[in-house]
C-alpha cells in the first residue's frame, strides 16, 4: 500500500521502518537533512512538504506530538486538498476527540476517511511489532487502517467509532497516571517503615500488587526517574483528559486524588523510629 507518513521521530520513525519491512511504499516527511538521512536509510521516500506525501497516499498516518499540531496539518494545511479521492487519514497523536471529528467533517466532503488510532507503548513496543493501538471509526475504515498499523501493533482494537480510540487512551492514561500515583505514595509509606526505595521497587513487581505501571517504574530505579521519561507526554494528555472530563461534567472520582499524586514530585517523608 502507499502509505504517507507525517511525524516520523521518536515513534514515528520506528513506525516508518516496520512499515517498509512489512511491504509498504512510504513516503515520509523529512524537515532536517538528518531525518531525510536516516528515514532513507530504512528505506522510505523522503518528502519535503505535506503535499509530497499526499499525492500518492492511500493512507496517511499523522504521528506528531499534540493536538494543534495534527489541526495544522490536517486543517490549516493542504493535507486534505492534495490527498486523492478516497484515501483515510489515521491520527494516531493522542489529544481530544473534537479533533478527529472536526478533520473528519471537513474531509467527508472530499470523501476522505478518517480513523482516530492513539497507541500505548514505547519505540520497543514498536520495533517488537508489540503496539497496542486503539482504533475508533467506522468499520471500512478501520479495515484500512488496521492493514497498514498491524505492520507495527498487536494488539489492534476496534473500540467504537470516530473519537472512541482517544476517549479509551484518555482514560487509559488518566488510570496510569493514578497508578504512578499509588506507586508514589506507596514508596512514601515505605519511608515511614523504614524501607528504601529501590528495595521496595525491587520486591514489589513480583507480589500480589505487581502491575505494568509499578514494573516499569521499578526499571527506572524510582518513582522520579520514571516520571522525567513518561511525564511530558503524561502532564499533556492528562491536560487533554481534564479538559474532556469537565466540558462533560464527568467525575474522575478517586481517580482525581490519585493522577494528582501520579504526576507531582515525591515529599520525602520521615521515617518511623
Amino acid at each position: 500500500m502507499n502509505v504517507g507518513f507525517v511525524g516520523a521521530g521518536r515513534m514515528g520513525r520506528p513506525m516508518v521502518a516496520r512499515l517498509v519491512a512489512a511491504g509498504h511504499t512510504v513516503c515520509a516527511l523529512a524537515r532536517t537533512d538528518q531525518a531525510h538521512t536516516e528515514l532513507a536509510a530504512i528505506g522510505a521516500i523522503t518528502a519535503t512538504s505535506v503535499i509530497e506525501v499526499a499525492w500518492a497516499a492511500e493512507v496517511v498516518l499523522v504521528c506528531v506530538f499534540t493536538d494543534e499540531q495534527v489541526r495544522e496539518i490536517c486543517l490549516d494545511g493542504p493535507l486534505l486538498e492534495e490527498l486523492p479521492r478516497g484515501a483515510l487519514i489515521v491520527v494516531h497523536t493522542t489529544g481530544s476527540p473534537a479533533t478527529a471529528t472536526a478533520v473528519a467533517a471537513t474531509a467527508r466532503d472530499r470523501g476522505i476517511g478518517v480513523v482516530d488510532a492513539p497507541v500505548s507503548g514505547g519505540p520497543h513496543d514498536i520495533a517488537a511489532g508489540t503496539l497496542t493501538v486503539f482504533l475508533g471509526g467506522a468499520e471500512s475504515d478501520v479495515a484500512t487502517a488496521r492493514a497498514v498499523v498491524r505492520a507495527y501493533a498487536d494488539p489492534v482494537l476496534h473500540v467504537g467509532p470516530l473519537g472512541a480510540g482517544q476517549r479509551v487512551k484518555l482514560v487509559n492514561n488518566i488510570l496510569f497516571a493514578a497508578q504512578i500515583g499509588l506507586v508514589a505514595d506507596a514508596v512514601r509509606l515505605g519511608a515511614q517503615l523504614g524501607l528504601p526505595e529501590p528495595a521496595l521497587l525491587a520486591a514489589l513487581p513480583h507480589a500480589s500488587s505487581g502491575g505494568r505501571a509499578i514494573a516499569s517504574i521499578a526499571a527506572r530505579g524510582s518513582v522520579d526517574e520514571f516520571r522525567s521519561t513518561v511525564g511530558e507526554f503524561l502532564r499533556k494528555d492528562i491536560a487533554v483528559a481534564n479538559e474532556l472530563t469537565a466540558a462533560l461534567g464527568a467525575d474522575l472520582g478517586l481517580l482525581g486524588p490519585a493522577v494528582r499524586a501520579g504526576v507531582a514530585p515525591i515529599v520525602p517523608a520521615d521515617p518511623i523510629a
